[in-house]
């Protein structure tokens, strides 16, 4: 029996099969209790939640964090204690979210299989999701395809995730294979590698990322002096806001950069994983992670925003959030060549090696910079749209997949 007769058979034991999906199960990439709450899926999710049930279910580990990361592992096995402590929550219209009792890595993984399933099934009754699309970001959620009857298979392919350094690459490898192969929709926002894997998959959508526009742009024009942390740092300011990892971020470019500017304040907002004493500058502060409804206001605080990339997998497959997000603030942006950049290269300076960039800060600070060209050219680019957009696609997707949608859940028109 193929796959797609298998789970045709599932359906139909369970009373699912022609009918629409009065909800959406979400396993997640990232934790909703501690990580940006601007990436792709909590973005999405809060929105779809309007008219629908939406179970979030916090990333499942891929990896047992190791002693040999010092600060680091105290630091995450912490995080994941209390996130696990908060077991489901609901956190506004019928958006919940669930942190799961699970364990990482193959061992960890065969433990709690048996588990996991039953918990997230229990969740989503609560939540009132019986018929559910299953939506999957994080690769360690594959094994759940099986454990979890749905109505149509999602997979969200925002992140290159066989390129993260510290997952294994051969399981993360096959746990994304698995979904590739079962997904009956795969959701991309980078059309490289979108255009990368046709054919390799049923169906494809692309959404590239949005913007909560409103917000942004209201704190670029406030020009406040920002938080207190960056409001007390001299001027010029530079800042970058985001996950410092070396996956993602180039350690070398910044600190020859940093150096080469004394003049100039730069402000690092974000969770750092790279060693201790990694940049020594004196005029670089590392200010940490931030609650995302403080992100626009440290945005604007700052007279240049960058983007110090390095030239990864990752990056290559990648569209970066804080892109718009600086955009919409509308300060001058400086970074380093990427993929996704395409549709909006004449907005923003493009510089490789620390010479080059350095020289680009400089010019952005000198000369003037007109913030409503970028907002004119993202104002489409909402994740509102985005939202109404993928709730339509995934209305038609199960009407394709069953022939029949339940018109009780159907939103209004």
């Amino acid at each position: 029996m193929t796959s797609e007769a298998n789970e045709g058979a599932v359906l139909e034991s369970m009373g699912l099969e022609g009918m629409g999906f009065d909800g959406i199960i979400c396993i997640g990439g990232e934790d909703w209790w501690y990580h940006n709450r601007g990436h792709f899926d909590f973005q999405i999710m809060r929105r779809l939640a309007r008219n629908r049930p939406v179970l979030f279910v916090n990333s499942i580990a891929v990896r047992m964090p190791s002693l040999k990361e010092k600060s680091q592992f105290a630091a995450r096995i912490g995080r994941k204690l209390k996130s696990l402590a908060r077991g489901l929550v609901r956190i506004e219209n019928n958006f919940w979210v669930f942190s799961p009792i699970c364990a990482p890595g193959p061992s960890g993984e065969k433990l709690t299989r048996w588990a996991l399933g039953p918990q997230i099934r229990l969740a989503a009754r609560r939540a009132g999701i019986q018929r559910p699309l299953l939506w999957i970001h994080c690769p360690a959620g594959a094994p759940l395809t099986g454990e979890i009857p749905h109505v149509a298979l999602v997979l969200q392919r925002t992140d290159r995730f066989e390129a993260f350094p510290e997952a294994d690459p051969e399981i993360v490898g096959a746990h994304i294979a698995k979904l590739k192969s079962e997904a009956d929709l795969v959701v991309y926002c980078n059309p490289v590698l979108m255009a990368q894997e046709q054919g390799h998959v049923r169906r494809q959508l692309l959404i590239t990322h949005g913007v909560d526009l409103e917000t942004f742009i209201a704190a670029g024009r406030a020009r406040a002096p920002g938080p207190a942390d960056v409001a007390i740092m001299r001027r010029p300011r530079v800042g970058f806001i985001g996950g410092i990892d070396a996956h993602t971020f180039d350690p070398p470019l910044f600190v020859n950069v940093a150096r080469r500017l004394p003049e100039v304040e730069f402000a690092l907002i974000g969770g750092c994983s790279l060693p201790e004493g990694w940049c020594p500058s004196p005029n670089v502060k590392l200010l940490g992670r931030k609650p995302y409804e403080l992100i626009a206001n440290y945005m604007s605080a700052m007279d240049v925003l960058i983007m110090p990339w390095n030239d990864s997998d990752w990056i290559k497959a990648c569209n970066p959030i804080k892109l718009k997000e600086y955009l919409a603030v509308g300060r001058p942006v400086v970074t380093t060549d990427f993929p996704a950049l395409q549709k909006y290269r004449d907005l923003v300076r493009v510089a490789q090696g620390p010479r080059a960039f350095a020289d680009a800060i400089r010019a952005a600070l000198q000369e003037p910079y007109d913030p409503e060209k970028a907002r004119a050219r993202i104002s489409s680019e909402g994740w509102d749209a985005k939202a109404d957009y993928l709730g339509e696609a995934l209305e038609d997707l199960v009407t394709e997949l069953h022939g029949a949608q339940d018109q009780q859940h159907r939103p209004a028109a």
